[in-house]
């Protein structure tokens, strides 16, 4: 019998994962991830989860690996006018990193979590795929490799969220009930300016319009992204909004809603998961955040292992630090974080 650890969250994706392997007979075991942000009352849940399934459960605590490999980056890169997106580097580093290399440890082979998306084997390959969900989430995925993806069960692939919350009511799980949880675990009630304070280094600078005419002063670049309305503190005719923000010089740039949308920029860091390297131009569906919709781009080689990405359709606020990926129909074709965006 195959032995499976389940990563549970607390949450109702990721104990109807457990709920279903086991009916499907493998050797479940389950545990708990513990770093900054992870709250009694998810490791309560957790633990009422695995009970009430009859399934071992442990806790592990990847505080430091949690603080060395995303705290970390998440700091530095809004020191460096970037929007990082934690949640993508987590999942690469941690869950499907250090958690998959413990159970390793422990001698189980393979882990499942509650992701909507979809893994499949296509001769010597697998391939990442939507989930069936309309909040599918392998955007969340796409820097996983191959050797991550041969050793992960994703068994809500042809589940909707509504036939997860049914299931898991029809076995009486406690988390059928609990509310969906929050995007990024370490910051309560999304927050970013009061998190950041303390911690991230910035301070006031000048605030220009696109011609470089300075017109204010913002109060330190970890409390701006690209697209921001709110907060900007300036008057005109048409409501500002952030546009650009230069590091170096401590500006932040400003124009009207007409300025936020870019159609050409550079990737790098990048993951492919059909092959290995992007070889010439291709036409693809893309998109450059979580809740985007998918939108045709050609991406390309460009200079020193990076992409070139063009829109046919100019998208909001491309910027820096998020995540752009790539498909083909339902595949994953893979992804990169977005450096700079190029003047058109």
């Amino acid at each position: 019998m195959e032995k499976i650890l389940v990563a549970l969250s607390g949450g109702v994706d990721s104990s109807t994962s457990a709920l279903l392997l086991k009916e499907q007979g493998y050797d479940v075991h389950s545990a708990t991830m513990i770093f900054q942000g992870i709250t009694d009352e998810v490791i309560e849940y957790a633990s009422d989860a695995a009970h009430a399934l009859d399934i071992p459960f442990q806790v592990f605590d990847f505080t430091r690996e949690f603080q060395d490999m995303i705290l970390s980056d998440f700091l530095r890169e809004y020191e460096r006018g970037r929007t990082p997106n934690p949640c993508i580097r987590c999942n690469e580093l941690m869950k499907f990193g250090v958690f998959m290399d413990r159970a390793h440890q422990l001698g189980i082979d393979k882990i499942a979590t509650g992701h909507y998306a979809r893994i499949e084997q296509d001769e010597d390959r697998y391939l990442l795929k939507r989930g069936l969900d309309k909040n599918e989430q392998s955007y969340f995925l796409y820097r996983l490799k191959q050797k991550q993806l041969a050793n992960v069960m994703l068994p809500l692939a042809d589940f909707t969220k509504e036939m997860v919350r049914q299931k898991a009511r029809s076995s009486n799980l406690l988390t059928a009930k609990r509310k969906k949880s929050q995007d990024i675990c370490f910051i309560s009630e999304k927050n970013y300016t009061s998190f950041l304070k303390g911690k991230a280094r910035s301070k006031p600078g000048a605030i220009c319009d696109k011609t470089g005419k300075i017109i204010g002063e913002h109060k330190g670049i970890i409390a701006y992204t690209i697209g921001q309305r709110k907060g900007i503190g300036l008057s005109h005719k048409l409501p500002y909004y952030v546009t650009d923000i230069d590091a170096e010089k401590n500006i932040i740039y400003v124009g009207e809603q007409q300025d936020v949308y870019r159609s050409q920029f550079v990737a790098k860091h990048l993951n492919f998961i059909p092959f290995n390297k992007l070889i010439s131009k291709i036409v693809v569906r893309a998109k450059t955040r979580y809740v985007s919709s998918l939108s045709e781009a050609t991406i390309e080689p460009y200079k020193k292992g990076s992409l070139k990405v063009v829109f046919k359709k100019a998208q909001w606020a491309v910027t820096p630090g998020q995540s752009v990926v790539f498909y083909s129909d339902d595949t994953v074709l893979g992804g990169g974080i977005i450096e700079r965006v190029l003047d058109t």
